[in-house]
């Protein structure tokens, strides 16, 4: 075997992955990573003597490869996790998935009945659908559902009209769920047809999600490898249409045979030697939505059951909450008191974004308590994360921007571009994860085996379906 050096920008899901994979593989690997730490969106942190990730971060999936990668690295560290999230809308709790006794309790019999005639109205008189995520929604749930149950969420993540949100957004994340599915399976119960983002368990390791990218970091660097924290990349060398190194911010330059890139695509192609104008001017046409996440420490334990809720309610500005206490006991420690994550997503120039830590605070403190959550239990501290570029924004018309830069990007030899930032793709932690994995294939063969842009939240083509079970891998069928 020919040893290659290669280098991953950015140690997030796919990068870190890509990186382990190479080191296993037995080649040089150089991953370099502008923040302090490994694991992007999925890492842990430790704060107020408890362990918490960057919002919720739930493993699932069905790809054996993927699965098998991470029972690698958890061993025996995990238990499985009984999922519960509801949706808190209008000061109420509605179950999610949606079933059919606690939504018309909620929202009453007749505007109840009147979603129902919406949704079946929409089954009947079918339309060409629309390229919005409205239009998408609105054909195939009705009018009022899609106010009641999509409307103000979407709009506070993307920041938004839902006719400005392209409909690739719900094709990939709710195509498959089907009203008539979660009627039938309220009122007949069970039912083998599950959104496989609804699952009613996961498997979470005793440290935290960050756990599985630590020691990836542990293993690469042990075999060889260097997880250059704090190091970030001014310039991807390109020669004759050919990647072959890196300059740094510090100064350094890097000679590589193989690089694959987990930076944000827009930031990535700016940095890239030899592109052209137009290419550089339609990456800076793409958006990427801010995450701020404001902890706060409560002096109590049994505050509600949910792990997170999604908050659809138009008065409060934060737009999902979690509850770490109710993930494993061993990421609370000793201590005798929850820490609650509200995440709160903005653009560079909005006034949230600029805020000072303080502020966010005392806001975070308000809006927890009027949901009534908190009831009167003593707020202890707050605690402020800033996280930059992390969604990718689907505008209407996206594609068409996106879709010059990929066919360029094509061109160019001995570089692919993976994970949630790099590929301009919503992804969960398992498509990051798999998007590492056949990148740092394509790095050992020098060639692009794999066309790692078609890679997203629907890949079934590559699947060999198996579950993460308490006892290991099981796979389906067996």
């Amino acid at each position: 075997m020919i040893k290659k050096k290669i280098a991953v920008i950015g140690a997030g899901p796919a990068g870190i992955t890509a990186g382990y994979e190479l080191a296993k593989a037995g080649h040089q690997v150089l991953v370099f990573e502008t923040s302090d730490q490994v694991g992007g969106m999925a890492r842990s942190i430790k704060l107020w003597d408890q362990i918490v990730d960057i919002g919720p971060h739930r493993f699932f999936s069905s790809d054996t490869r993927v699965n098998e990668l991470w029972l690698e690295l958890a061993g025996k560290d995990y238990e499985m996790v009984d999922r519960l999230t509801r949706i808190y809308y209008n000061r109420k709790f509605y179950d999610y998935p949606i079933k059919a006794i606690n939504a018309l309790k909620n929202l009453g019999i007749w505007e109840a009945g009147l979603c129902v005639l919406s949704y079946i109205g929409a089954v009947m008189n079918r339309k060409p659908i629309e390229n919005t995520f409205e239009g998408w929604v609105t054909d195939k749930f009705g009018r009022r559902l899609f106010i009641h149950f999509f409307k103000t969420y979407s709009e506070k993540l993307w920041g938004i009209s839902c006719k400005e949100l392209d409909a690739d957004f719900a094709a990939q994340r709710i195509k498959k769920l089907s009203l008539w599915e979660a009627i039938k399976n309220a009122v007949l119960g069970g039912g083998s047809k599950k959104h496989k983002t609804l699952v009613d368990q996961f498997a979470y390791p005793l440290e935290g999600t960050g756990m599985i990218y630590n020691r990836m970091q542990t293993f690469i660097e042990s075999h060889g490898g260097n997880v250059l924290l704090k190091n970030a990349v001014e310039k991807i060398i390109v020669k004759s249409g050919k990647a072959c190194g890196l300059k740094l911010v510090n100064g350094d330059t890097h000679e590589f045979d193989y690089i694959l890139s987990s930076m944000p695509l827009s930031l990535a192609v700016m940095k890239l030697d030899e592109a052209p104008n137009e290419i550089v001017e339609k990456a800076k046409m793409l958006r990427f939505r801010n995450t701020i996440i404001v902890y706060l420490n409560v002096a109590a334990k049994n505050l509600f059951p949910d792990n997170w809720l999604y908050i659809h309610s138009k008065e409060l500005e934060f737009g999902r909450l979690t509850n770490f206490r109710n993930w494993l006991p061993s990421i609370n420690g000793n201590s005798p008191n929850t820490i609650l994550a509200l995440e709160y997503w903005c653009y560079d120039n909005d006034e949230l974004w600029k805020m000072k830590d303080e502020e966010l605070i005392d806001l975070a403190k308000k809006e927890v308590r009027l949901t009534g959550l908190v009831g009167k239990s003593e707020i202890l501290n707050g605690s402020v994360y800033h996280i930059p570029r992390c969604y990718p924004v689907y505008s209407t018309g996206y594609k068409e921007i996106l879709l010059p830069i990929e066919n360029y990007l094509k061109t160019l030899n001995n570089i692919d571009f993976i994970g949630r930032y790099g590929a301009f793709k919503y992804n969960n932690q398992d498509h990051s994860i798999l998007m590492g994995i056949l990148g740092a294939e394509n790095a050992i063969a020098g060639e692009k085996r794999h066309n790692l842009w078609d890679i997203n939240t629907d890949y079934e083509n590559y699947q060999e379906s198996s579950v993460i079970t308490k006892i290991g891998l099981v796979k389906k069928g067996v």
